[in-house]
């Protein structure tokens, strides 16, 4: 095969897959419409018969809408330095915070930052006036230097999220 046969052959790969990309199967799988309807991300997220698994953005599952009335958490600090710790230790934080609100606070859900920063919270309702405990624990693994890590809870509060810090220089062993 020359060079000009392989041109011509990634020329027309090139082309296929420019044509692919400007068609997408409706959300039954049957046929094939433009895209020009909706943004090209969404093309994805609304169509079930595509996998998700190897997207490089595959649908965020959106928090419910909450109808229960908005309170206040009120924390007596937001932010921890655990100072100078070792890579592979566990090193727990509790964060205390308050419903200074008139309505039970919910928290319905509490993430860190990345995997090595995972927090428990309370499932249960916070009556006004009662304290409640964020117990955040950062294994740092094989990370060194400073490292700042966040833990944002959502909950029925105004804004829905919170967001908590902590900071470590990781030292390697």
């Amino acid at each position: 095969m020359n060079k000009e046969n392989i041109k011509i052959g990634l020329l027309a790969i090139i082309a296929l897959v420019l044509v692919v990309d400007t068609f997408v199967m409706d959300d039954e799988g049957g046929s094939y419409q433009q895209s020009t309807s909706q943004p090209k991300s969404n093309l994805v997220a609304n169509n079930p018969n595509l996998p998700t698994s190897n997207l490089v953005n595959p649908p965020v599952e959106e928090e419910p809408e909450s109808n229960l009335p908005t309170t206040v958490m009120s924390f007596g600090e937001m932010t921890h330095d655990f100072g100078t710790i070792k890579q592979d230790t566990e090193n727990k934080k509790i964060f205390t915070f308050t419903n200074t609100g008139s309505e039970p606070l919910v928290i319905s859900n509490a993430v860190g930052s990345c995997g090595c920063t995972v927090p428990a919270y309370p499932k249960e309702p916070i009556a006004p006036g009662e304290t409640g405990e964020i117990e955040v624990v950062y294994k740092p693994g094989k990370q060194k230097g400073q490292q700042s890590k966040t833990v944002t809870i959502t909950a029925n509060t105004e804004p829905k999220t919170t967001r908590l810090s902590i900071s470590a220089n990781v030292e390697e062993v």
